[in-house]
């Protein structure tokens, strides 16, 4: 593993349980609007392979081969170092077990309005049209989440709709019969914020499902543990091949 990639993994000596995106501490990860590259889809195709989620293998996503090869990847295409990790190339755990979830519970979803809050590659939106729902929104700050998640629906043949806007700080009235949020709560400000927006979407009348294996802002004594799974991630995001993660609701 390289120095680079290490550094965004959780560092053991913080006495923080290994999770990659608890280490991001500036704000919405993979903010790569800028990209002076045209053809997203393109760029996406070229660097990732398409291949069954591994804790929901109905579902294929275009993902990585390796995560620092394409973070470099896209440092290049800027011309800028430093830049956070693409989270849209991987799946990661909390996504993994939501989907799981919601496939194996499609009452959950079914015939409902729902979103797939910070939706990184698609998968639980994905798995959600899979299960049933009458229309999924994807919404993701990064353009690039938003082209993989398009992607990634069109090789499961689903439809989905992406949103690249900033939903936490919306004032707007949106609503929706379910909110789906994996791997959310990874850094502190944007754990808030999220669990404002879940609460607030909550108090109108949303069901709220979170996939989570416990980053280190994850809110537990206001949420009820409602499913555990034994996820399958690569060790180079999560330090472990196994990953035990929960489903939760708000309390």
């Amino acid at each position: 593993m390289s120095a680079k990639w290490a550094a965004f993994n959780d560092d053991s000596r913080s006495g923080r349980p290994g999770a990659g995106r608890d280490d991001i501490e500036n704000g919405s990860p993979c903010m790569l609007e800028h990209l002076p590259i045209i053809d997203k889809s393109a760029f996406i195709r070229a660097n990732t392979r398409l291949r069954p989620v591994p804790l929901a293998p109905e579902i294929v996503l275009h993902v990585a081969d390796e995560a620092v090869p394409l973070w470099h990847k896209t440092e290049e295409e800027l011309g800028e170092a430093g830049l956070p990790p693409p989270f849209w190339a991987f799946a990661w755990a909390g996504g993994q077990a939501l989907a799981r979830h919601v496939l194996d519970n499609a009452d959950s979803v079914r015939g409902r309005t729902v979103l797939d809050l910070a939706s990184g590659s698609g998968l639980v939106g994905i798995a959600a049209m899979k299960a049933g729902a009458a229309s999924v929104i994807a919404a993701d700050l990064d353009a690039f989440a938003c082209a993989a998640a398009q992607l990634n629906a069109a090789e499961n043949n689903v439809t989905l709709t992406t949103c690249p806007d900033d939903l936490l700080g919306a004032s707007d009235d949106r609503r929706w019969d379910v909110i789906l949020a994996g791997d959310i709560f990874y850094e502190r400000d944007t754990a808030q914020r999220a669990f404002d927006f879940l609460g607030a979407q909550a108090a109108r009348g949303a069901a709220v499902l979170i996939g989570d294996p416990g980053r280190s802002y994850l809110p537990r004594d206001k949420l009820r543990r409602i499913a555990d799974y034994s996820v399958p991630v690569t060790r180079d995001l999560e330090d472990t091949e196994i990953k035990q993660t929960a489903v939760w609701t708000l309390l």
